[in-house]
């Protein structure tokens, strides 16, 4: 049986307790996203995605999946999402990023989607600084590593740049925008696969919406 491409989705939701008033419609959006991915893999046989899922606030972070076949995900509920505390992202994102890295360590045959969803700014890490993330990221985008940065409430593009991270979208902190947000990244994560499977750079214009895909269907 030939052997699939890799691809992990690493998910890295803010819990802080600003993101309450928003909690159900994340919780809403995150599960339809989860059956997008399963659904992109139905559509790229070829491909094998994973998903690892950390929500973080500044009681801890939690690791609710770790390279979990996509297939097998169930969905997340206001038990396992709840929003309360701060917001340490740095610590977050240096924790699952290297996690990850670590796991892959000696494969070769993949990619990695990281998308980072947050209402605020950095506010409480204790072990990373944002030079420490950037650092980070530079590293890794040269190693078929994607970076996506989503939020509202703050300025995104800017605090995205700072962390070397190129592909941004705001959302507004509403019902109506949090689903609009949710359905521009289900387009462009199946956009992103479809790049993989005909060996195209997957590292920048992740939310570029004016690609025309009409010879690659």
């Amino acid at each position: 049986m030939e052997k699939k491409h890799q691809v992990h989705n690493l998910i890295i939701l803010d819990e802080s307790g600003s993101m309450s008033s928003i909690k159900n419609t994340i919780i809403q959006g995150f599960n339809e996203l989860v059956q997008t991915i399963q659904g992109i893999e139905k559509q790229f046989p070829e491909q094998e995605h994973f998903v690892s899922f950390v929500s973080f606030n500044s009681l801890g972070q939690k690791l609710l999946h770790f390279i979990d076949p996509a297939s097998t995900l169930k969905q997340i509920d206001d038990k396992s999402y709840n929003p309360d505390a701060m917001t340490p992202l740095f610590d977050a994102m240096g924790f699952s990023i290297n996690k990850l890295k670590e796991s892959l360590q000696g494969q070769t045959d993949y990619n990695v989607l990281v998308t980072i969803l947050t209402d605020g700014e950095e506010n409480n890490s204790k072990e990373f600084s944002g030079s420490d993330i950037k650092k980070l990221v530079e590293g890794l985008k040269q190693n078929r590593w994607t970076f996506t940065y989503i939020g509202t409430d703050h300025d995104v593009e800017k605090i995205a740049l700072s962390l070397s991270i190129n592909n941004t979208m705001f959302f507004a902190k509403s019902e109506a925008g949090i689903k609009d947000m949710f359905l521009k990244e289900q387009s462009a994560r199946a956009k992103y696969s479809k790049k993989i499977h005909f060996n195209e750079d997957t590292s920048s214009n992740y939310f570029d919406d004016t690609e025309d895909d009409k010879n690659k269907k």
